[in-house]
């Protein structure tokens, strides 16, 4: 194979296996039914935290639509890469999702995310948990000031904290792949939509609040 095509396909894939992981084990703890708010928070914050820790250096280790769209609009990641990221975080989300549909009863709850209240509070909610996540996604592995070997600590105790507060009001996604791949499998589509747009619109009201913050004194680290 050649070997730029290689090195080109490596990014994508860790993204692919990254979001694979934060689903099938996230989503896993849900459906398993044992775990408590406390232990699903941990679930997703501590598998995201590992994956970026474990691929960050290989794809950036975003494994969420809303982070590579964020970090694009800050110019910490070029816009020609962000279609092949959100595919393969999607793709990664829904085989993670398939694979627990088949091996897992077919009553099995999948982890889609629903708003337990209104649309519009879940709305608001997901947009601020998710404005939380990006900007320290941006603050700890994007600015080179910042203490980046503490960026997967950093990014999945965000992960578990938003949860903790988030998760009875708007299942606390903060991930457009998170709750697309689930709610497609499970041909659960109510409520989506607040899970597509409103990580989006956090992330990119974070994007731009950190580069004004930024402003010219750091470059991009290597």
């Amino acid at each position: 194979m050649n070997t730029t095509l290689v090195r080109q396909l490596r990014p994508p894939v860790a993204e692919f296996i990254g979001t694979f992981a934060l689903v099938f084990i996230g989503c896993g703890t849900v459906a398993s039914g044992k775990a408590d708010a406390l232990g699903g928070a941990v679930a997703f914050g501590g598998t995201l935290g590992i994956m970026v820790y474990a691929l960050g250096h290989i794809s950036g280790g975003h494994f969420n639509p809303a982070v590579s769209i964020g970090l694009a609009l800050g110019r910490r990641f070029s816009w020609t890469k962000v279609p092949t990221y959100v595919i393969a975080q999607a793709a990664g989300a829904t085989v993670a999702a398939l694979l627990l549909r088949l091996t897992l009863s077919s009553g099995a709850p999948l982890g889609v995310t629903h708003p337990s209240g209104s649309d519009g509070q879940s709305f608001v909610w997901e947009v601020i948990l998710t404005f939380f996540l990006v900007f320290v996604v941006t603050a700890v592995a994007t600015d080179a000031r910042a203490v980046r070997s503490a960026a997967g600590l950093c990014i999945g105790g965000t992960v578990v904290l938003d949860a903790l507060v988030g998760g009875s009001i708007s299942g606390a996604s903060m991930n457009p792949a998170r709750s697309f791949g689930p709610a497609l499998v499970a041909g659960d589509f109510n409520g989506l939509w607040i899970y597509l747009l409103a990580p989006v619109v956090g992330g990119v009201i974070a994007a731009l609040a950190y580069l004004f913050l930024r402003g010219d004194e750091s470059p991009a680290p290597r």
